[in-house]
């Protein structure tokens, strides 16, 4: 049976290499479930896998829309599908390799169709945080829905606005409209999720942090500062070097920032894979196969 090998855990773990190891054994491709690695102009900050890498397997859904598109988990649900059907045509096994839990769950479970966002609610959520009325926001959704505020990406405005915004119009929670009965695949499905004790993981996201930099992060971030208002660059690693630019902080306080904020988002991504008990939890180096 036309087998979806699943391989997740937090960012720095580790994920790309094995993932490739794993697809040169198989002879097959991979498929990204990393939201952040969809956009071309975003390369250094989220460790797109390197020109190298993509020519040794082939991978999809990397560097693939412009931060200027329009994109969403629906839509990536139907084209990753979309896009397995045509893999399993000459592949037995093929790759699902991620950090983006959201995209992992839609890909495998399905994702149900939830209220198109109301205009006015979604620009009224927006002015609170342009107003920094931060802590009013993350208070509003910790009330509707605890659940999903304790494994969301708190660096990630557009998810919080969206989970709000569902809230509000449904009066249910956010997360509760997300795991309704999962959707049949025509494909078996086995997940992976790598582990590492949490200071071996801090010391790999502090390294990764720096060789960022060295490569070029900051030339990178001061290019797309002009569009920082587009919701592809709210995310960690942007967000404080355009804090740097707009000098509210040094650069090196920026670096720290950046630091920081991934192992927070490390930590709520391992809170959202252990949800699933259907992970077989493996180290960065292992051939389960």
């Amino acid at each position: 049976m036309a087998t979806l090998l699943v391989l997740t855990g937090p960012t720095a773990s580790g994920k790309t290499a094995l993932a490739i190891r794993w697809a040169e054994q198989f002879r097959t491709e991979i498929i990204s479930a990393d939201s952040r690695q969809f956009y071309r102009e975003m390369r250094i900050g989220t460790a797109a896998p390197t020109p190298d890498e993509l020519r040794r397997v082939p991978h999809h859904f990397v560097q693939h829309l412009s931060i200027h598109d329009s994109y969403n988990v629906y839509r990536y649900e139907q084209d990753a599908l979309t896009l397995l059907e045509k893999l399993f045509q000459n592949h037995e096994n093929v790759i699902l390799c991620g950090g983006s839990g959201l995209y992992i769950d839609a890909l495998c479970n399905g994702i149900d169709l939830l209220p198109d966002p109301d205009p006015e609610l979604r620009e009224n959520l927006h002015r609170m945080l342009r107003e920094n009325r931060v802590e009013e926001f993350h208070q509003m959704l910790k009330e509707k829905d605890p659940e999903y505020y304790e494994v969301v990406d708190r660096n990630n405005p557009v998810r919080m606005v969206r989970a709000l915004e569902v809230c509000i119009q449904t009066g249910q929670p956010y997360s509760t409209l997300r795991k309704q009965q999962a959707k049949e695949r025509p494909f078996q499905i086995i997940k992976y999720a790598i582990a590492m004790p949490r200071e071996v993981l801090n010391e790999r996201i502090n390294r990764r942090v720096e060789r960022m930099m060295e490569e070029g992060l900051e030339a990178e971030a001061r290019q797309l500062y002009p569009l920082r208002h587009l919701n592809a660059l709210q995310t960690v690693g942007y967000r404080e070097l355009f804090d740097h630019f707009d000098g509210k902080c040094t650069i090196d306080e920026s670096v720290e920032a950046i630091k920081a904020h991934t192992r927070q988002y490390a930590k709520r991504q391992m809170t959202w894979f252990k949800r699933d008990s259907g992970y077989r939890w493996i180290s960065p180096e292992e051939m389960p196969f």
